[in-house]
């Protein structure tokens, strides 16, 4: 059995710790600062063990020096951004694999919102934690890469089973709603996504994780038809 808790920080950052009741350990993805994340697993008794990065920016590293001094936990990354990332004790690639406990994740390149962005697959326990690339009705802006690359990703996650829990690693749910019922202002199941996120945020609830079936249905990235067509989507998401 895997737990996994979300410690909000800074202005709108989830940092996940995920915890294998059977093993007692504990891997905390994307650490943007490390005193909340440290609290956290302190007060549920949880030893940090294992930090795992899906890129180098810095709401997603800026806890692992802090974390790993006070843990001594050994912290993995993307070995496309090693050189950004220098904290990394162990850097991976696609198809490499990651445990915590008897728990396997592999490694999926998901290159876009940066060079080198990966996402860590728990295909037995339907989770993946996908960084900046996947948002709860969006996508990562495009900041090193390309359309073409992000709607390679956005085919690749949305091939996964409907049942995977999507751990991103922003509240931006509200605004990608918002913005793309302008794009399908007929899509049912959007506007109803749309409304029960907009009463969730009212009462101060989180809205991820998010699931793949879900996005599927009311993420118009994931939904878009061709390279062109996103690349649309994520320029007039830009300027908006």
């Amino acid at each position: 059995m895997l737990e996994v808790v979300r410690v909000p920080v800074l202005s709108d950052n989830y940092v996940w710790l995920m915890h294998d009741v059977a093993s007692g350990e504990t891997v905390v993805i994307d650490p943007a600062v490390a005193e909340p994340v440290l609290a956290a697993a302190a007060a549920r008794g949880w030893t940090i063990g294992q930090i795992w990065n899906t890129h180098w920016h810095g709401d997603h590293v800026g806890g692992n020096a802090a974390i790993k001094a006070a843990t001594g936990c050994s912290i993995t990354g993307p070995a496309a951004e090693a050189d950004r990332i220098g904290t990394l004790d162990r850097t991976v690639s696609e198809g490499d694999v990651v445990r915590i406990g008897g728990h396997v994740a592999t490694v999926m390149e998901v290159p876009a919102h940066t060079a080198g962005h990966i996402a860590y697959h728990l295909a037995e326990d339907a989770i993946v934690f996908v960084g900046d690339t996947l948002f709860a009705m969006g996508c990562g802006r495009l900041f090193e890469g390309t359309a073409a690359q992000m709607f390679n990703n956005m085919a690749r996650l949305g091939g996964l089973p409907d049942d995977t829990s999507v751990y991103c690693a922003h509240e931006y749910t509200l605004s990608n709603g918002r913005f793309a019922l302008g794009v399908e202002p007929d899509n049912e199941a959007l506007a109803a996504r749309v409304a029960a996120v907009e009463a969730a945020r009212a009462r101060g609830e989180a809205t991820v994780p998010t699931t793949i079936g879900l996005e599927r249905a009311t993420n118009i990235f994931m939904r878009a038809r061709d390279v062109e067509e996103l690349a649309q989507r994520r320029a007039a998401k830009d300027a908006a």
